[in-house]
């Protein structure tokens, strides 16, 4: 799960891009039946299309219909002639009850439902938020239809290949939620520090990265008053074990925590241990704010004291050396001898693919720098 190719104003994708889009949207038509019979599959030996038809109580051609979906999901099947289909890897589904008994002190805030498949963790989970759903409701998918990150890019998956899951956490203020998110990377990246990944590293203000390729990303989305009682959507998306096709039809340097070493991880134990990190940081930071968790997050930023270049959600540009964060989570830039703050954008290093700066760079034009306060 990733997010893949992404459309702004001036970009103009290249042919590579386009078709990585149209490889991408062709993965959208995994239906509730086609995920019946991926269950019914397993990498130990094959299932006849026979029984499978008779079990599900419809016809061959439908069965066959459904392990192309499960095929354009991105799931590898291999068809055994008169002898049915098996799955080329296992996949370990997540088991809600067995990821609830590892929570520990969690388990008493943390109330977990398993999807096969939704549109996107967070937009079913925020409009459950929206008539009344509990704090502490975590949604996990399987498999998401629509599933997006920051500025309502495409977010990929594949069954089985990763964590998709949203997280609805209430708080009293809306008005000190600044560095929310930054906090969730953070205790993303300690969690996966404790199962033995070392060179984890965060990029402001919501990716988590191994070896500057992409691991894990953070949405974070805010109902309700800003000066009273709030609610936060938390979606998170993991990467654990990728085929390697969805990683070329990403228009980004990703990877996953097969390829980083780790890839004899249970999913339902990293999900276990993700959870119970997110709530004892989410608790603390509900007391306390950003401020405390700030020189641990600057400690592990991969970007810090290196020339970067942030776009901005208006189209302005700001160029200069990074210095870090404040006790509220903006980006501080030094331009010009001068610090600036940056409370929201996209962060890029000279020579990434920023695709206001390539536009800007296409057309001669100078970009703008502003300061953000």
């Amino acid at each position: 799960m990733n997010r893949g190719p992404q459309r702004q104003r001036d970009d103009r994708p290249s042919r590579r891009v386009l078709a990585n889009a149209s490889r991408l949207a062709a993965r959208q038509a995994m239906r509730p039946l086609s995920f019946r019979v991926l269950r019914s599959l397993d990498a130990a030996g094959f299932t006849s299309g026979t029984r499978l038809a008779r079990e599900l109580s419809v016809s061959r051609s439908t069965i066959w219909s459904a392990v192309h979906d499960i095929e354009r999901s991105g799931v590898g099947v291999e068809h055994g002639l008169g002898r049915g289909y098996r799955l080329r890897e296992p996949i370990e589904f997540i088991d809600a009850a067995r990821v609830q008994s590892m929570l520990g002190h969690a388990a008493r805030s943390l109330a977990l439902t398993v999807l096969d498949r939704c549109e996107s963790t967070n937009t079913a989970l925020a409009r459950q938020a929206e008539v009344g759903a509990s704090h502490g409701t975590v949604l996990i998918a399987e498999w998401q239809s629509a599933g997006r990150g920051r500025f309502d890019r495409r977010w990929s998956s594949v069954p089985g290949a990763g964590l998709t899951f949203s997280l609805l956490w209430r708080f009293d203020k809306g008005a000190l939620l600044a560095g929310l998110s930054l906090v969730v990377g953070l205790a993303i990246a300690d969690t996966l520090r404790v199962l033995g990944l070392r060179e984890v590293r965060l990029k402001w203000p919501n990716d988590v990265l191994v070896r500057r390729r992409k691991l894990a990303g953070v949405l974070t989305e805010i109902r309700g008053d800003m000066l009273g009682p709030c609610a936060a959507v938390i979606g998170i998306g993991l990467n654990v074990r990728l085929p390697q096709a969805t990683i070329d039809a990403i228009d980004q340097p990703v990877t996953d925590l097969a390829r980083s070493g780790l890839e004899d991880l249970d999913r339902n134990a990293i999900l276990g241990a993700l959870l119970s990190g997110l709530a004892s940081a989410l608790e603390r930071f509900g007391r306390e704010g950003f401020a405390p968790f700030r020189r641990e997050w600057q400690a592990h930023c991969a970007s810090l004291h290196r020339p970067v270049k942030v776009v901005l959600p208006d189209g302005g540009l700001v160029r200069g050396t990074m210095l870090g964060v404040d006790a509220q989570g903006a980006l501080r830039i030094e331009v010009d001898g001068e610090t600036r703050r940056v409370f929201s954008g996209e962060l890029f290093e000279p020579g990434s693919a920023g695709v206001r700066a390539k536009a800007d760079a296409a057309s001669g034009r100078r970009p703008q720098q502003v300061e953000i306060e």
